[in-house]
């Protein structure tokens, strides 16, 4: 996956990339089923407990990096590897929960097609971008490759 592009010197292109998709997840839960996020399901309670869940997990991710957080994949000068905390059970949490968190705001809105479509879209395009980072970071850090090896990528326990 080494050919894959930068997108700007550190990653910039990614991040607006990323924009669009998840303005793009928000507008399809609106679209899709309009006012039906006010009714009370077994299934919304369900897409809102994945919500909190995906919102904890990324939460998570942004304390254990402290001052290493940049919005950008490439690593900022005087970062340092995080490998503990839920950084030891996957290497990008950030990402994950928004996955997580996209597939519950699809089942809260009552909008089946946003939750399927928008979290398999979204795990798509964070499996490329953390490819490009994982470069960055493989450049960076020596222990990189070893923490990489024994740590799930997005998805605690799944993937």
């Amino acid at each position: 996956m080494s050919s894959l592009p930068t997108l700007g010197p550190r990653g910039e292109g990614w991040v607006a990339i990323q924009g669009v998709i998840l303005a793009g997840i928000l507008l399809g839960g609106l679209v899709e089923a309009p006012g039906a996020w006010a009714v009370l399901t077994p299934v919304s309670i369900a897409g809102v407990v994945l919500m909190g869940a995906g919102g904890l997990l990324a939460l998570l991710g942004v304390l254990h990096l402290g001052r290493s957080l940049t919005a950008l994949p490439h690593p900022r000068d005087g970062s340092r590897l995080v490998e503990s905390g839920v950084y030891s059970l996957v290497r990008h949490p950030i990402y994950g929960g928004l996955v997580i968190g996209t597939l519950g705001y699809g089942l809260a809105m009552h909008a089946p097609l946003t939750a399927a479509v928008g979290s398999l879209v979204l795990l798509g395009f964070f499996r490329l971008k953390s490819a490009r980072e994982e470069i960055w970071l493989e450049q960076r850090y020596a222990g990189y490759p070893a923490y990489r090896a024994r740590t799930r990528r997005i998805i605690p326990f799944v993937y």
